[in-house]
């Protein structure tokens, strides 16, 4: 349990301290400042992450959930921090703006879960392919370096240990069995840290200079401050958020055999909005679900939430213990951007499982998903498609996750549900059924393609 809780810490970690570490730079805080910007997030992340996996009253879906400062936040609140005539006041303004967007969020979760009926397989399996690529850019410029300034950014070493660590993870897949199989990713991890020490790219620095203990004294930068346009803004990413927790937790309720029906949703969404609204009381900032956490479960089957939990545990100690916080830091990015390779991936691979289930027999579905992928990808395969629109708009357009998942929904009430059923157009496809055979399960409700009787051992 606590390897395993340990490995879910190292996939996320990256993701947890960046967003401190970009806003921190931007406010202009000192290194000393930064470490405890950073171990702040990582204590509220720990907190939020125990309010998801085990959860209090009707708090909390109580599924194998890693819950962290999202990413989505950043470029609002950099907007906040330039906007800002005195530096120092921008942190006091982002966090009461969280503040208000959490309470705000955890009023409006059993209304905005009631959104689950309309994200049948068609509409969760194309969501969940889109959240695994919409990740792999980060693998590939975690892959890189740290650094896209630096001067071996992209360099052959640092694409060399990304490979390599791709390759020991897939090894330890392949040809290890039980409790070792089930660690591959944090064995991984640790072989192609070791791996990287002999080019230097390793450095051990952090682990020396980080105090032992540390705790985030509430309100440390000072008390929050309501600003009506900085409260806007985050309100807007938490809508953002919310959609985003809402199709990840679809993804995981299908992963782990336990689909999220819209009471699960409510209480998942009361817990990272729960969460968000208590974080800046210890200095951190909106917190949502984990994606790349995810596809550790997917590929691990560990599918225990007390694991997670666990995982939260080593959070808070992290969070109160920044010494032991720079241990994760210590493992170089592209070791972590090879391992990211097979965590996202495999996120990607359970929402096309989820496609077989969508009956992609149907002209209709077909559309739905061709084009709800095309409309995801965008912000990945053109970032200034949108550079035109108001910041605001980017926000939520820049997020392919979010506009994909608008996309499939639309799309899936206009052709399956307006005006009738629809769904009555199959495919053409060079094989059809042969005689006496039949065209499949009726929509939705099976994995028929429509190419043949069942297999014996399906039956």
């Amino acid at each position: 349990m606590a390897t395993s809780g340990l490995q879910h810490v190292a996939a996320m970690y990256a993701g947890v301290v960046a967003p401190p570490l970009i806003v921190g730079a931007a406010v202009g805080l000192t290194a000393t400042e930064l470490t405890f910007l950073t171990g702040a997030c990582l204590f509220t992340a720990g907190l939020a992450t125990f309010l998801q996996t085990l959860g209090i009253w009707k708090i909390g879906a109580r599924l194998p959930f890693v819950n962290g400062v999202t990413f989505a936040g950043v470029a609002p609140m950099i907007a906040v921090v330039n906007s800002t005539d005195d530096k120092r006041d921008a942190l006091p303004v982002i966090f009461g703006a969280v503040i208000v967007a959490g309470v705000l969020g955890f009023v409006a979760a059993p209304f905005f879960s009631k959104a689950v009926r309309f994200f049948p397989p068609v509409v969760t399996g194309t969501v969940i392919t889109l959240i695994g690529i919409s990740l792999m850019p980060v693998a590939f410029g975690w892959a890189q370096g740290p650094d896209p300034t630096a001067h071996d950014y992209g360099s052959t070493t640092n694409l060399g240990l990304a490979g390599a660590t791709l390759v020991i993870v897939l090894l330890l897949r392949r040809f290890t069995r039980g409790f070792v199989k089930q660690i591959a990713v944090l064995l991984g991890l640790v072989a192609g840290t070791l791996v990287a020490v002999p080019f230097g790219v390793t450095d051990f620095a952090p682990v020396a200079d980080a105090a032992v203990v540390g705790f985030p004294t509430p309100f440390h930068f000072g008390a929050p401050q309501f600003q009506l346009a900085a409260i806007v803004s985050l309100c807007v990413v938490m809508v953002v958020s919310m959609t985003e927790s809402t199709a990840d937790m679809l993804a995981l309720g299908e992963i782990v055999g336990r689909p999220a029906d819209e009471k699960t949703i409510a209480a998942g969404l009361r817990a990272d909005t729960l969460g968000s609204a208590v974080s800046p009381l210890f200095n951190g900032f909106m917190c949502s679900a984990f994606a790349q956490n995810i596809g550790l479960v997917a590929m691990t089957r560990i599918r225990s939430r007390y694991v997670v939990a666990t995982g939260g545990g080593f959070l808070v100690l992290m969070g109160l213990c920044p010494m032991a916080a720079s241990l994760i830091a210590v493992v170089p990015r592209p070791v972590l951007g090879g391992a990211g390779v097979v965590l996202f991936g495999s996120v990607a691979a359970s929402g096309i499982q989820t496609l077989v289930k969508a009956g992609l027999e149907k002209d209709n579905n077909v559309l739905i998903v061709a084009v709800s992928l095309a409309v995801g990808i965008i912000p990945i395969t053109a970032p200034e498609f949108y550079h035109a629109f108001p910041e605001t708009a980017k926000i939520i357009l820049d997020s392919g996750i979010s506009t994909g998942c608008v996309a499939a929904v639309v799309l899936n009430l206009v052709f399956n549900h307006l005006g009738g059923s629809r769904e009555c157009d199959e495919v053409t496809t060079p094989m059809e059924p042969g005689p006496g055979t039949t065209s499949g399960p009726a929509p939705g409700t099976g994995t028929g393609t429509g190419q043949g009787p069942e297999p014996v051992a399906a039956r």
